[in-house]
């Protein structure tokens, strides 16, 4: 009996750091790819930064969860020299989703305009 619990004060901590780990690594695509997309969608012709950052609030909205989705900027920017458009995705991910210490991740999606 006593084995168990001495090996399981060292499992529980490190399953639930894994568990951790894959869930910020999840988040993180997760915004990345929608940053990256509506980046590229704002980047179309007749489309704006602000029509960008909405079709990445609503890609987030619907893999993860409306809270992702509160703090997202669009706007023009020079991409290699170029004229483009940056989507810029800041979240608070707390520990196990459920609350205590929290990861901050700031992602970014970048794409050329497309000219006439």
């Amino acid at each position: 009996m006593v084995d168990f619990v001495l090996v399981l004060v060292v499992l529980v901590p490190v399953f639930l750091g894994i568990l951790q780990l894959a869930l910020v690594l999840l988040v993180r695509n997760t915004l990345a790819a929608a940053a990256s997309e509506g980046a590229r969608y704002a980047a179309t012709l007749d489309r704006t930064p602000d029509d960008g950052a909405a079709r990445t609030r609503a890609q987030i909205e619907g893999a993860l969860a409306a809270r992702f989705a509160e703090d997202v900027r669009a706007g023009p920017v020079m991409v290699h020299g170029a004229p483009g458009v940056e989507v810029v995705v800041h979240v608070v991910v707390p520990a196990l989703g459920i609350g205590g210490p929290a990861v901050e991740l700031t992602v970014t999606g970048h794409a050329i305009e497309e000219q006439r």
